[in-house]
């Protein structure tokens, strides 16, 4: 099944599992900084995914904000040498260009 905003909604959801396991083992780590800015992408995206896939009439405001949160979140673990952290600014990446992506469909 194919639906609109599949591509942002699916870049939120794998974004989730990734941040979320970054921001624990940026705990565990004593990276307290690097947690909170994946804390937070793992909440946006968890917005962005359900009112993506609802294509909720809010979608295209909540897509900017997400992809803002996103960078932010990749700036931050790309500022670390670890796995878990490269994973994640790559993953927020792909989550923040199909969020903007999509804000720039609904434009046309």
């Amino acid at each position: 099944m194919t639906y609109k905003n599949q591509n942002c909604v699916d870049s939120s959801v794998n974004c989730i599992g990734v941040a979320a396991y970054c921001s624990q083992a940026c705990i565990d780590e004593g990276m307290s900084e690097c947690a909170k800015y994946c804390l937070e992408c793992v909440e946006i995206c968890k917005t962005m995914a359900v009112l993506g896939a609802r294509n909720s009439e809010n979608v295209s405001s909540v897509a900017q904000v997400c992809a803002e949160i996103c960078e932010a979140c990749a700036n931050e673990c790309k500022n670390h040498d670890n796995d878990h952290c490269r994973d994640c600014a790559e993953a927020c990446h792909k989550c923040a260009e199909a969020c903007r992506n999509l804000n720039a469909s609904s434009q046309q």
